[in-house]
């Protein structure tokens, strides 16, 4: 069971780094709680409305990630860390994502991303 969780939290975060989810209201409205929270490597907070308003909008940054790990905190919560390589940008951050068993699906209530030197 652990496996399978693990296996569908790297499916979920893997695809909202690709541009058919990054663009549809749908999708990211599926996989984001109502009270999502993310931290941005830039130093802003955003809000699931503002994330929905404007991931959307944005070109692909040229997103190469690696490193994904899986940690199930409880039956019902679980973090999942990996690195990221911003093409657009030239930089590297630290992503750390929270995932909660809401309604019969995964869905993510917070992200952090934190600027890093290099891809070590």
């Amino acid at each position: 069971m652990e496996e399978q969780i693990m296996e569908r939290l790297y499916v979920l975060e893997t695809s909202l780094l690709k541009g058919e989810v990054r663009k549809s209201v749908e999708k990211l409205n599926k996989m984001l709680a109502e009270d999502f929270m993310e931290f941005a490597s830039d130093g802003k907070i955003y809000d699931k409305e503002n994330i929905l308003t404007r991931l959307p909008k944005e070109d692909d940054p040229g997103i190469v990630w690696s490193n994904f790990e899986a940690k199930i905190l409880s039956p019902t919560t679980a973090l999942t860390t990996f690195k990221i390589f911003i093409q657009s940008k030239n930089t590297y951050s630290l992503r750390s994502s929270v995932w909660k068993w809401n309604d019969g699906r995964w869905q993510m209530v917070f992200h952090q991303g934190t600027l890093t030197e290099e891809k070590s």
